[in-house]
């Protein structure tokens, strides 16, 4: 730039007031401080910016013109400094999240619910999708949390926060009486047609691995995209159902669905609430984060944000 920022603003405060008094007042300047500014800026564009009389001062046509330009670039100055400012109150904002059906639904959505009515101008935008995923957007710094299903080993530059516990079971309709009367070795799940997770869900490796890791080996008869839907074909008598107990709490309750008794229950793991141990979180984002480690200080172990 040809001349000094500073010189610009003291030019607009002095067009705006059409007094050298005033912008001084207005600026905590002396009065020749403001007009020692005026003639550094005429004398570096090269041009007379105001015509001084004794009636006062007025701008010149050059000084007119550059007005119309410097008074657009203040105000987006300001109104710049009172977005950011809206943002430091959280009147507005927003906050990227990558997260799961089961995590939405079993733990996330409360939080979003509180947060949003305490703070209505800020906007979320939630990519949906499996573990892999979720910790793919964050390593790509596409989003500024994400909450995932365990378990999860640690990984560098990924600060874990366990949040809440889950259990796996396996669930069936009347069809599948006999196996629910009394407990049953994990080899059953190899004889009775499997309704599971598709492959790439971190839920269906778990289960999975524990049990190839007990010499147990299952071929679903039915690869589904979703629990909610595992639930349904299970209760059509289709199969049984490998879910967590949260998804088929009403249907276990009200008896129309049955939870097989086997001889080694699955250990229980938990949702983590997965961060960059960089930050770069938004404003918005950190103080949700500050809601949800409130829940984490329950959780013995495991990384605090």
């Amino acid at each position: 730039m040809t001349a000094n920022l500073e010189y610009y603003r003291v030019f607009y405060y002095v067009a705006r007031c059409s007094s050298v008094t005033k912008a001084a007042a207005a600026l905590s300047l002396s009065q020749p401080a403001v007009s020692q500014s005026i003639r550094q800026l005429e004398k570096a564009l090269g041009s007379s910016l105001f015509v001084r009389s004794a009636r006062g001062i007025s701008l010149t046509a050059e000084g007119k013109i550059l007005y119309e330009y410097v008074e657009k670039g203040y105000s987006a100055f300001l109104a710049g400094e009172k977005r950011l400012l809206q943002m430091q109150n959280l009147e507005c904002g927003e906050i990227t999240i990558g997260a799961s059906d089961m995590t939405l639904r079993f733990f996330l959505l409360p939080y979003l619910e509180r947060f949003h009515e305490k703070y209505p101008g800020v906007r979320f935008q939630i990519t949906n999708g499996p573990t892999p995923a979720t910790m793919g957007l964050l390593k790509e710094k596409k989003i500024d949390f994400g909450v995932v299903s365990g378990p999860l080993e640690k990984q560098e530059g990924v600060r874990l926060m366990p949040v809440r516990k889950i259990e796996d079971i396996f669930v069936a309709g009347r069809n599948f009486l006999e196996y629910t009367r009394q407990k049953q070795p994990l080899s059953v799940l190899e004889k009775v047609p499997l309704i599971m997770l598709d492959q790439d869900t971190s839920t269906r490796r778990y289960v999975q691995r524990f049990l190839e890791q007990r010499k147990v080996f299952v071929h679903p008869e039915f690869e589904l995209a979703t629990s909610d839907i595992i639930v349904q074909f299970a209760l059509r008598n289709l199969g049984v159902g490998s879910v967590v107990r949260d998804f088929a709490k009403k249907e276990l309750d009200s008896r129309e669905l049955i939870e097989l008794k086997l001889e080694e229950q699955l250990p229980q793991r938990e949702f983590f609430v997965v961060t960059e141990e960089k930050g770069g979180s938004s404003l918005a984002a950190q103080e949700l984060l500050r809601m949800l480690s409130e829940t984490a200080e329950e959780n013995e172990g495991g990384d605090r944000i």
